[in-house]
Protein backbone atom coordinates (compact mmCIF):
# COMPACT_ATOMS: atom_id res chain seq x y z
CA UNK A 1 0.00 0.00 0.00
CA UNK A 2 1.17 2.97 -0.94
CA UNK A 3 2.37 5.71 2.16
CA UNK A 4 -0.31 8.60 2.95
CA UNK A 5 -1.56 10.60 5.12
CA UNK A 6 -4.66 7.84 5.93
CA UNK A 7 -1.73 5.05 5.90
CA UNK A 8 1.59 6.52 7.65
CA UNK A 9 4.59 5.61 7.29
CA UNK A 10 6.67 4.60 10.34
CA UNK A 11 9.99 6.14 9.54
CA UNK A 12 13.21 4.00 9.07
CA UNK A 13 15.57 4.56 11.85
CA UNK A 14 19.63 4.70 12.47
CA UNK A 15 22.20 2.64 14.85
CA UNK A 16 24.38 4.50 16.47
CA UNK A 17 28.50 3.34 16.08
CA UNK A 18 31.69 4.98 17.18
CA UNK A 19 32.99 6.07 14.27
CA UNK A 20 32.28 7.22 10.43
CA UNK A 21 32.56 3.86 8.62
CA UNK A 22 34.12 3.31 5.49
CA UNK A 23 31.94 3.02 1.71
CA UNK A 24 32.98 -0.67 1.14
CA UNK A 25 32.30 -1.83 4.80
CA UNK A 26 28.40 -2.85 3.79
CA UNK A 27 27.50 -4.31 0.51
CA UNK A 28 26.65 -1.66 -2.38
CA UNK A 29 28.43 0.86 -0.60
CA UNK A 30 27.79 4.22 1.44
CA UNK A 31 26.50 7.72 0.83
CA UNK A 32 26.53 10.32 4.12
CA UNK A 33 24.63 13.08 4.88
CA UNK A 34 24.68 15.63 7.61
CA UNK A 35 22.54 14.30 10.62
CA UNK A 36 20.55 17.31 11.39
CA UNK A 37 18.98 17.76 15.16
CA UNK A 38 15.47 18.81 14.30
CA UNK A 39 11.97 16.57 14.50
CA UNK A 40 11.53 13.96 12.55
CA UNK A 41 8.89 15.00 9.26
CA UNK A 42 7.15 12.66 7.04
CA UNK A 43 5.58 14.98 4.52
CA UNK A 44 2.45 13.37 2.57
CA UNK A 45 1.27 15.83 -0.51
CA UNK A 46 -2.01 14.80 -2.12
CA UNK A 47 -2.54 16.70 -5.63
CA UNK A 48 -6.03 18.19 -5.57
CA UNK A 49 -8.20 18.75 -9.09
CA UNK A 50 -8.97 22.12 -7.78
CA UNK A 51 -7.48 24.24 -5.65
CA UNK A 52 -3.82 23.61 -3.97
CA UNK A 53 -2.30 20.15 -2.91
CA UNK A 54 -3.26 19.16 0.39
CA UNK A 55 -0.22 18.89 2.95
CA UNK A 56 0.24 16.73 5.93
CA UNK A 57 3.20 16.41 8.33
CA UNK A 58 3.35 13.17 10.53
CA UNK A 59 6.01 12.77 12.99
CA UNK A 60 8.32 10.05 13.96
CA UNK A 61 5.79 8.49 16.33
CA UNK A 62 2.96 9.14 13.18
CA UNK A 63 1.56 11.99 15.06
CA UNK A 64 0.09 15.18 13.04
CA UNK A 65 2.28 17.70 13.50
CA UNK A 66 0.80 19.89 10.94
CA UNK A 67 -1.17 22.93 12.75
CA UNK A 68 1.93 23.82 13.89
CA UNK A 69 4.12 24.70 11.16
CA UNK A 70 1.48 26.21 8.69
CA UNK A 71 4.36 28.55 6.78
CA UNK A 72 6.25 24.99 5.72
CA UNK A 73 2.48 23.76 4.83
CA UNK A 74 1.87 26.67 2.61
CA UNK A 75 5.52 26.40 1.35
CA UNK A 76 5.21 22.95 0.18
CA UNK A 77 1.79 23.39 -1.24
CA UNK A 78 3.45 26.00 -3.34
CA UNK A 79 6.60 24.27 -4.25
CA UNK A 80 5.60 20.63 -4.80
CA UNK A 81 4.14 19.73 -7.62
CA UNK A 82 1.99 16.31 -8.01
CA UNK A 83 1.54 13.87 -5.20
CA UNK A 84 4.71 12.81 -3.22
CA UNK A 85 5.84 11.32 0.54
CA UNK A 86 9.16 13.19 1.75
CA UNK A 87 10.98 11.86 4.47
CA UNK A 88 13.13 14.98 6.24
CA UNK A 89 13.90 17.26 9.39
CA UNK A 90 12.07 20.29 10.40
CA UNK A 91 14.57 22.89 12.24
CA UNK A 92 14.56 25.77 12.69
CA UNK A 93 17.60 28.09 11.57
CA UNK A 94 18.78 31.30 13.93
CA UNK A 95 21.16 34.33 13.93
CA UNK A 96 22.43 36.41 10.82
CA UNK A 97 23.34 35.59 7.84
CA UNK A 98 27.14 33.98 7.50
CA UNK A 99 26.35 33.08 11.62
CA UNK A 100 23.47 30.97 11.62
CA UNK A 101 22.97 27.78 13.42
CA UNK A 102 19.97 25.45 14.36
CA UNK A 103 17.73 26.40 17.46
CA UNK A 104 16.82 23.52 19.18
CA UNK A 105 14.78 25.43 22.01
CA UNK A 106 13.28 27.47 19.24
CA UNK A 107 11.92 24.40 17.64
CA UNK A 108 10.55 22.96 20.45
CA UNK A 109 8.98 26.08 21.62
CA UNK A 110 6.66 25.32 18.04
CA UNK A 111 4.73 22.74 19.62
CA UNK A 112 2.15 24.97 21.09
CA UNK A 113 -1.57 24.49 21.94
CA UNK A 114 -3.05 27.94 21.27
CA UNK A 115 -3.30 29.22 17.75
CA UNK A 116 -2.34 32.53 18.15
CA UNK A 117 0.66 31.47 19.51
CA UNK A 118 1.56 29.07 16.96
CA UNK A 119 0.74 31.89 14.24
CA UNK A 120 2.68 34.30 16.18
CA UNK A 121 5.84 31.77 16.09
CA UNK A 122 5.37 30.73 12.72
CA UNK A 123 6.11 34.38 11.90
CA UNK A 124 9.20 34.95 14.45
CA UNK A 125 10.66 31.69 13.96
CA UNK A 126 9.72 30.00 10.57
CA UNK A 127 11.13 26.16 10.58
CA UNK A 128 12.79 24.99 7.06
CA UNK A 129 12.62 21.26 6.08
CA UNK A 130 15.60 19.35 4.97
CA UNK A 131 14.56 16.22 2.76
CA UNK A 132 17.01 13.54 2.58
CA UNK A 133 14.27 10.62 0.53
CA UNK A 134 11.22 9.59 -1.21
CA UNK A 135 9.21 7.62 -0.71
CA UNK A 136 6.26 7.64 -2.77
CA UNK A 137 5.85 10.24 -5.88
CA UNK A 138 2.64 9.94 -8.07
CA UNK A 139 1.42 6.25 -8.02
CA UNK A 140 4.63 4.69 -7.41
CA UNK A 141 5.45 3.27 -3.46
CA UNK A 142 8.92 3.58 -3.49
CA UNK A 143 9.96 2.44 -0.41
CA UNK A 144 11.02 -1.05 -1.96
CA UNK A 145 13.36 0.58 -4.16
CA UNK A 146 17.01 0.86 -3.37
CA UNK A 147 18.16 4.13 -1.58
CA UNK A 148 20.27 5.08 -4.71
CA UNK A 149 16.83 5.44 -7.09
CA UNK A 150 15.07 6.98 -4.36
CA UNK A 151 17.75 9.25 -3.99
CA UNK A 152 17.86 10.32 -7.55
CA UNK A 153 14.21 10.83 -7.93
CA UNK A 154 14.30 13.19 -4.88
CA UNK A 155 16.71 15.14 -6.65
CA UNK A 156 14.84 15.41 -9.48
CA UNK A 157 11.23 15.97 -7.51
CA UNK A 158 13.65 19.22 -5.38
CA UNK A 159 15.78 21.18 -8.64
CA UNK A 160 12.81 24.02 -8.00
CA UNK A 161 13.41 23.60 -3.96
CA UNK A 162 13.88 27.61 -2.98
CA UNK A 163 13.94 28.21 0.99
CA UNK A 164 12.75 27.11 3.39
CA UNK A 165 13.00 23.38 1.44
CA UNK A 166 16.23 22.28 0.93
CA UNK A 167 17.31 18.88 -0.16
CA UNK A 168 19.81 17.14 2.36
CA UNK A 169 23.24 16.75 0.75
CA UNK A 170 25.58 14.18 0.45
CA UNK A 171 28.88 12.54 -0.17
CA UNK A 172 30.13 9.65 -1.19
CA UNK A 173 34.16 10.56 -0.04
CA UNK A 174 34.35 9.19 3.68
CA UNK A 175 36.92 12.00 4.44
CA UNK A 176 34.57 14.92 3.51
CA UNK A 177 32.04 13.05 5.56
CA UNK A 178 34.60 13.23 8.46
CA UNK A 179 35.25 16.40 7.78
CA UNK A 180 31.47 17.03 8.68
CA UNK A 181 31.16 15.76 11.73
CA UNK A 182 33.47 18.07 13.11
CA UNK A 183 32.71 21.31 11.24
CA UNK A 184 28.72 21.17 11.03
CA UNK A 185 28.22 20.89 14.79
CA UNK A 186 29.29 24.48 14.64
CA UNK A 187 26.06 24.69 13.29
CA UNK A 188 23.80 23.34 15.56
CA UNK A 189 23.81 19.83 13.77
CA UNK A 190 24.27 16.67 16.04
CA UNK A 191 26.78 14.42 13.34
CA UNK A 192 26.54 12.43 10.33
CA UNK A 193 24.41 9.46 8.91
CA UNK A 194 25.70 6.81 6.61
CA UNK A 195 23.18 5.42 3.92
CA UNK A 196 23.47 1.76 2.14
CA UNK A 197 22.83 2.72 -1.74
CA UNK A 198 21.87 -0.68 -1.89
CA UNK A 199 19.02 -1.03 1.24
CA UNK A 200 15.31 -0.74 0.53
CA UNK A 201 13.46 1.63 2.85
CA UNK A 202 12.08 -0.38 6.20
CA UNK A 203 9.87 1.09 8.48
CA UNK A 204 11.05 1.03 12.54
CA UNK A 205 14.40 -0.29 11.80
CA UNK A 206 17.22 0.58 11.86
CA UNK A 207 18.94 0.40 8.67
CA UNK A 208 21.25 3.42 8.60
CA UNK A 209 24.28 4.49 10.35
CA UNK A 210 24.68 7.57 12.48
CA UNK A 211 27.66 8.95 13.82
CA UNK A 212 27.79 11.54 17.02
CA UNK A 213 30.23 13.06 19.05
CA UNK A 214 31.18 11.34 22.48
CA UNK A 215 32.91 13.68 25.12
CA UNK A 216 33.46 13.36 28.90
CA UNK A 217 32.58 15.96 31.83
CA UNK A 218 33.03 16.01 35.49
CA UNK A 219 29.64 17.19 37.21
CA UNK A 220 27.94 17.73 40.34
CA UNK A 221 25.47 15.79 41.41
CA UNK A 222 22.77 17.83 42.68
CA UNK A 223 19.24 15.68 44.17
CA UNK A 224 17.94 12.50 42.63
CA UNK A 225 14.46 11.47 41.43
CA UNK A 226 12.56 8.51 42.25
CA UNK A 227 11.87 6.53 39.75
CA UNK A 228 8.36 5.68 38.79
CA UNK A 229 8.00 2.92 40.27
CA UNK A 230 8.24 4.43 43.17
CA UNK A 231 11.29 2.81 44.57
CA UNK A 232 14.73 3.49 43.73
CA UNK A 233 16.53 6.51 42.32
CA UNK A 234 14.81 6.74 38.50
CA UNK A 235 17.68 9.50 37.18
CA UNK A 236 20.07 11.82 38.89
CA UNK A 237 20.28 15.51 38.15
CA UNK A 238 23.56 16.60 37.81
CA UNK A 239 25.07 20.87 37.73
CA UNK A 240 28.49 23.11 36.63
CA UNK A 241 29.40 25.82 38.18
CA UNK A 242 28.96 29.12 36.36
CA UNK A 243 31.53 31.92 35.77
CA UNK A 244 29.82 33.68 39.15
CA UNK A 245 30.18 30.49 41.31
CA UNK A 246 26.24 29.45 40.63
CA UNK A 247 25.64 25.99 40.39
CA UNK A 248 23.19 25.38 37.07
CA UNK A 249 21.57 22.23 36.51
CA UNK A 250 22.73 20.68 33.52
CA UNK A 251 20.95 17.75 32.43
CA UNK A 252 20.22 14.53 33.89
CA UNK A 253 21.64 10.64 34.20
CA UNK A 254 18.95 7.42 33.97
CA UNK A 255 18.73 4.26 32.73
CA UNK A 256 19.78 2.27 35.81
CA UNK A 257 19.27 -1.72 36.30
CA UNK A 258 16.19 -2.49 39.19
CA UNK A 259 19.27 -3.66 41.58
CA UNK A 260 21.70 -0.66 41.00
CA UNK A 261 18.59 2.13 41.48
CA UNK A 262 17.80 0.48 45.14
CA UNK A 263 21.70 0.58 45.72
CA UNK A 264 21.96 4.60 44.48
CA UNK A 265 19.42 5.47 47.60
CA UNK A 266 21.59 3.71 50.32
CA UNK A 267 24.92 5.02 48.39
CA UNK A 268 23.34 8.82 48.35
CA UNK A 269 22.01 8.82 51.89
CA UNK A 270 24.53 10.35 53.48
CA UNK A 271 24.33 13.86 50.67
CA UNK A 272 20.32 13.96 51.42
CA UNK A 273 19.53 17.62 52.51
CA UNK A 274 17.41 17.67 55.68
CA UNK A 275 15.24 19.83 57.02
CA UNK A 276 15.42 20.81 60.89
CA UNK A 277 12.45 17.72 61.27
CA UNK A 278 15.08 15.61 60.14
CA UNK A 279 12.81 15.34 56.30
CA UNK A 280 14.46 15.31 53.20
CA UNK A 281 14.50 18.49 51.13
CA UNK A 282 12.82 18.33 47.77
CA UNK A 283 12.72 21.09 44.54
CA UNK A 284 11.24 20.94 41.36
CA UNK A 285 12.67 21.43 38.18
CA UNK A 286 11.60 23.23 35.19
CA UNK A 287 8.17 21.37 33.41
CA UNK A 288 8.24 20.22 29.90
CA UNK A 289 5.74 21.69 27.79
CA UNK A 290 6.00 17.99 26.20
CA UNK A 291 5.54 16.37 29.40
CA UNK A 292 2.91 18.97 31.35
CA UNK A 293 2.02 16.53 33.94
CA UNK A 294 5.17 14.75 34.66
CA UNK A 295 6.01 14.80 37.95
CA UNK A 296 9.06 17.19 38.39
CA UNK A 297 10.43 16.85 42.01
CA UNK A 298 13.43 15.40 43.34
CA UNK A 299 15.36 15.16 46.09
CA UNK A 300 18.01 17.46 47.09
CA UNK A 301 21.52 16.65 47.51
CA UNK A 302 24.61 18.46 49.23
CA UNK A 303 26.59 19.31 46.31
CA UNK A 304 29.64 17.50 47.18
CA UNK A 305 29.70 14.11 44.73
CA UNK A 306 31.13 14.30 41.47
CA UNK A 307 30.52 11.91 38.38
CA UNK A 308 32.26 11.59 35.46
CA UNK A 309 29.36 11.08 32.68
CA UNK A 310 29.57 10.43 29.05
CA UNK A 311 27.84 13.32 26.25
CA UNK A 312 27.33 14.50 22.73
CA UNK A 313 26.60 17.91 22.42
CA UNK A 314 25.19 20.88 24.61
CA UNK A 315 22.30 23.08 23.93
CA UNK A 316 22.78 26.29 25.48
CA UNK A 317 23.89 25.79 28.63
CA UNK A 318 22.22 22.43 29.22
CA UNK A 319 23.27 19.16 27.99
CA UNK A 320 21.44 18.55 24.71
CA UNK A 321 20.37 14.77 25.52
CA UNK A 322 20.38 12.73 28.75
CA UNK A 323 23.80 11.85 29.86
CA UNK A 324 25.46 8.64 30.35
CA UNK A 325 27.43 7.49 33.90
CA UNK A 326 30.74 6.67 33.43
CA UNK A 327 32.18 6.66 36.73
CA UNK A 328 32.39 8.47 40.39
CA UNK A 329 35.00 10.73 40.38
CA UNK A 330 36.02 10.94 44.28
CA UNK A 331 39.11 12.66 44.06
CA UNK A 332 37.79 15.66 42.18
CA UNK A 333 36.70 18.91 44.22
CA UNK A 334 32.47 19.73 43.02
CA UNK A 335 33.82 23.36 42.74
CA UNK A 336 36.39 22.50 40.16
CA UNK A 337 33.31 21.57 37.91
CA UNK A 338 33.19 24.44 35.62
CA UNK A 339 31.86 24.82 32.06
CA UNK A 340 35.40 25.68 30.91
CA UNK A 341 36.15 22.02 31.05
CA UNK A 342 33.55 21.60 27.78
CA UNK A 343 34.50 21.34 24.53
CA UNK A 344 33.00 24.20 22.34
CA UNK A 345 32.97 23.50 18.91
CA UNK A 346 34.01 25.96 16.35
CA UNK A 347 31.09 28.15 14.66
CA UNK A 348 30.18 27.18 11.30
CA UNK A 349 27.13 28.50 9.55
CA UNK A 350 24.36 27.04 8.84
CA UNK A 351 23.95 28.93 5.62
CA UNK A 352 26.91 27.16 4.39
CA UNK A 353 25.76 23.20 5.41
CA UNK A 354 22.32 23.55 3.03
CA UNK A 355 23.76 25.55 0.44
Amino acid sequence: MIPSAENPVTPMLAKAVPTVPEPDSVEGGLVYEPKWDGFRGLIYVEEQENGPSRVEIGSRGSKMLTRYFPELVAEIASQVSGSCVLDGEIVVRRGEPGAERLDWEALSARIHPAASRIAALSSETPASFIAFDLLACSDLDLTGVPFAERRAALVDLSASFRAPLHLSRTTDDVEVARRWLDEFEGAGLDGVVAKPLSSIYEPGKRRMLKIKHHRTADVVVLGYRVHTSGSGVGSLLVGLYDADGALQNVGGISAFTDKRRAELVDELAPDVMRDDDGKAVTGETERSRFLSGKDVSFVRLAPTRVVEVRYDQMEGRRFRHTVQFDRWRPDRDARSCTYDQLEIPAAYDFGDVVA
